[in-house]
């Protein structure tokens, strides 16, 4: 089964699991840089891994991207980006930093971490959803093109589906006049995963 496949019912499922799963970031967040941040999800599609750049910004848009590996009873890949001007905005807010600077080791570390809270917040909604173990690799970080980020990721899944679950995300803090941080999250299980995945969130649609 693949991503096209989807009935009505399994992708609200997998929209209501984003959401929860986005919830749980949030509260992490808010944890680690000690203020209160709402994380919004205004959008939830199934895609083309290649359309993805030009749904990000367009594939010469310049992203920060976190590649992890989900590891456990399931596997695929998580792939969260971050158009330039959002991660600056992300890493002044966490660690008070002027400016976007992935020469700096406490930046870049930062950035990842963002990655692995985001990735676990998610799999673990969705683990408690399957009865599953599901956990994230290591956070990979790349600082390029959105086509180049993406070409990337369609590289190591040369074998797996060619769809992905692309979940927009939107962090706002307290203030609301601050403009929010936008990035995108997007899931590509393997097509045998993929198949536990809709089995479990059911297949009325």
């Amino acid at each position: 089964m693949t991503f096209n496949n989807l009935t009505e019912g399994q992708l609200d499922a997998l929209k209501e699991i984003s959401n929860i799963g986005m919830g749980h970031a949030a509260t992490a967040l808010s944890q680690l840089i000690g203020e209160t941040v709402q994380l919004r999800v205004p959008q939830i599609t199934v895609s083309d891994i290649a359309d993805v750049p030009e749904k990000i910004g367009g594939p010469e848009k310049i992203v920060v991207g976190i590649t992890l590996q989900v590891l456990g009873d399931a596997r695929g890949n998580i792939l969260l980006v971050f158009p330039e001007d959002s991660a600056g905005q992300l890493i002044s807010r966490l660690i008070r930093q002027p400016s976007l600077d992935l020469a700096d080791e406490i930046c870049v570390s930062t950035i990842k971490e963002v990655g692995n809270i985001l990735a676990s917040a998610y799999l673990s909604a969705l683990g408690s959803l399957l009865n599953m173990t599901l956990i994230p690799s290591i956070p990979l970080l790349a600082y390029d093109m959105a086509g180049a980020v993406v070409d990337n990721i369609l590289i190591e899944l040369s074998e797996a589906g060619d769809m992905a679950l692309l979940v927009e995300t939107e962090f706002h803090g307290v203030n609301p006049e601050i403009e929010p941080i936008k990035g995108h999250f997007l899931l590509l299980p393997d097509p045998h995963s993929l198949d536990i995945i809709l089995h479990a969130v059911g297949g009325q649609g």
